[in-house]
């Protein structure tokens, strides 16, 4: 859903005194409705460089790839909500900077949008692979609606696919490709997929999913580059090449090795970056006029006593209305634990919790792996629970977080045991 123009909503309204939010994605369309609800009556202007209205990422690589879901389904709200609520919404234009001093924002376009308080919610691009044959042109990310409109074309049965990374997108993909009888292979550098995010006991269960559902899944394995081939005056890759020697052929190549934040605005802007932009638990910069929510902010945690940045559909629903509150002069504390979840073939998955760089000390099952319906812990040295990931087990979510904030230490037997209430396992 496009709108007519690069524009929609009243712009005519803009003042020195308007809510500003650069990036029309799901955190900046949540942030401007936050800010109608909470009673905020004077001019928004919400800026995006997509043409597309705002709209939320899970269903491009799960429901709408799928062809489970029609495309309407992953807009915020359609577009008479935005006239309605006399946002300004300006589609196709980047903002090339912002004057912290002068308080403007500097559009591609020569446009200067004023502004009294600024929220990024700039979100991520896909990294690139820096290897030979790297930057051919139907090397394919997958970030944005046309990016999943363009790779669910090419699922055609028969047809080959290379992805590059086995992380949450890498495998969704390929989950929805296998759906489609394409012939998939994933390359990843790890020892198992998902490892940073899962540890080595979990992402071993994912790579024996994926195997079991015909992807050619290969561990401890390194791109060397990409053998071009000229088409119709374009060279173009044909085959990706490996560090061993190996190379494989394909008829598309999907490139999935990870995010980075967009946080060019801000550091040129002088504001505190360190992977993301530095936050407070109120959302806020060092500048108080200046604010940042969803994949780009990196947030003071209360709970963990630690910044982190969350890079999943949760916090993009859920931090712009504190970012809103804090806008408004309210000054709320974001204080949800990350939450994401995931569907492949037949699993679904929910995970909440945080599992801190320096790592956990075991993982506990509760239920049989093997049997596709179980429940991860993921314990602390001291025996706390510091995450969990229900798999096929549905409406423990609010148990399994309960046991994360309790930090109480757990009985292990216990935990282990089905048939012992989450609420009851307490050492």
């Amino acid at each position: 859903m496009s709108a007519d123009t690069s524009d929609t909503g009243d712009n005519t309204g803009t003042s020195a005194n308007a809510m500003v939010i650069i990036g029309a994605s799901l955190a900046g369309a949540k942030a401007a409705q936050a800010l109608r609800e909470e009673g905020w009556d004077g001019p928004i202007e919400l800026i995006g460089n997509e043409l597309d209205l705002p709209y939320e990422r899970p269903p491009l690589s799960k429901g709408y790839l799928q062809g489970k879901e029609p495309r309407d389904k992953a807009f915020v709200h359609d577009g008479a909500w935005y006239v309605e609520n006399q946002i300004g919404l300006r589609l196709g234009r980047t903002a090339a900077a912002f004057d912290r001093k002068q308080h403007v924002v500097h559009l591609d376009d020569g446009t200067e949008v004023p502004y009294a308080k600024l929220l990024l919610t700039t979100g991520s691009t896909p990294k690139h692979l820096p290897i030979p044959g790297g930057d051919a042109p139907n090397l394919s990310y997958f970030r944005t609606l046309e990016d999943s409109e363009r790779t669910r074309a090419q699922l055609i049965p028969g047809s080959r696919l290379v992805i590059i990374g086995a992380g949450w997108i890498g495998l969704e993909v390929a989950a929805a490709a296998r759906e489609q009888d394409v012939e998939v292979t994933v390359l990843e550098a790890a020892a198992q997929p998902l490892l940073r995010a899962l540890g080595p006991d979990v992402g071993a269960l994912f790579a024996h999913l994926h195997r079991t559902h015909g992807v050619d899944l290969r561990l401890n394995t390194n791109v060397d580059s990409f053998t071009l081939e000229e088409k119709d005056g374009v060279e173009v890759a044909s085959r990706v090449r490996l560090t061993d020697g190996t190379e494989i052929e394909a008829d598309h190549f999907l490139i999935a090795v990870g995010i980075s934040p967009n946080t060019k605005l801000a550091e040129a802007a002088g504001l505190e970056v360190n992977d993301g932009i530095v936050v407070d638990q109120t959302l806020r910069t060092a500048d108080p006029d200046v604010f940042a929510a969803g994949d780009v902010a990196r947030a003071w945690h209360p709970f963990y006593e630690q910044p982190i940045r969350v890079e999943h559909w949760a916090n993009a629903l859920n931090q712009p209305k504190v970012a809103a509150a804090s806008m408004l002069g309210a000054d709320q504390e974001y204080t949800r634990l990350p939450y994401f979840f995931s569907d492949q073939y037949d699993l679904g998955m929910e995970f909440v919790g945080h599992v801190p760089h320096e790592g956990y000390d075991q993982v506990v099952f509760r239920g049989d792996p093997d049997s596709g319906t179980y429940v991860a812990f993921w314990l602390s040295a001291d025996r706390r629970v510091l995450a969990g990931m229900n798999v096929n087990v549905w409406d423990v979510v609010d148990e399994v977080r309960a046991l994360i904030l309790g930090r109480a230490e757990i009985d292990v037997a216990r935990l282990k045991d089905p048939g012992v209430p989450l609420a009851e396992v307490a050492a």
